[in-house]
């Protein structure tokens, strides 16, 4: 299964595509950063994120994505810009008819690290031994996107299985298929 990690934001949007099966190595498939400034209206920035997570899929063409699910912070301006990052991401992958996947932080550190609370660091080095990497993926962004497509890996396989046999079977009623 090849998969897509989001981990969401509006200065940096880390995405990072990884291939594999529970219980089978995983392989590196790309990762990136897609960069928007901070001076740049909020549409502007959302525009950059679609263009740059669209040319991201097409040309990578995963079989699911999986986004980081934005939980409440203190600062409610970062929340809601995290938030509509992760609506852009969601959006395109269901215009594709991709399953999407959330996934908590702690899932994803819980995946990688065994355990919920790591830190950056620890997730980092991890993403990097189990992706057999030389060097570790940076910005934190990169490492935290890698991780959740990880963890939908080792966790989602058959959630993501239902998901594209649900569609299938809502494009077949719409096809005067079963249901019609």
């Amino acid at each position: 299964m090849r998969v897509m990690g989001v981990d969401p934001g509006l200065t940096r949007c880390g995405v990072g595509v990884v291939e594999g099966a529970p219980g089978k190595p995983l392989r590196l498939v790309r990762v990136d950063v897609v960069r928007t400034s901070p001076d740049d209206d909020i549409a502007l920035r959302l525009l950059g994120i679609e263009t740059g997570i669209a040319a991201l899929l097409d040309e990578l063409r995963p079989d699911a994505v999986a986004v980081e699910r934005v939980f409440s912070q203190h600062n409610v301006r970062t929340v809601m810009g995290t938030a509509q990052a992760a609506g852009v991401a969601m959006l395109l992958a269901a215009r594709r008819g991709l399953p999407v996947a959330m996934h908590t932080p702690s899932e994803a550190k819980a995946a990688v690290t065994g355990n919920g609370r790591a830190d950056k660091a620890q997730v980092t080095m991890m993403v990097t031994r189990l992706l057999r990497l030389d060097a570790a993926p940076r910005p934190a962004d990169a490492a935290d996107a890698l991780a959740l497509a990880i963890c939908h890996v080792w966790r989602g396989g058959a959630r993501t299985r239902l998901d594209q046999a649900r569609l299938a079977a809502r494009a077949g009623r719409g096809k005067g298929g079963v249901g019609q």
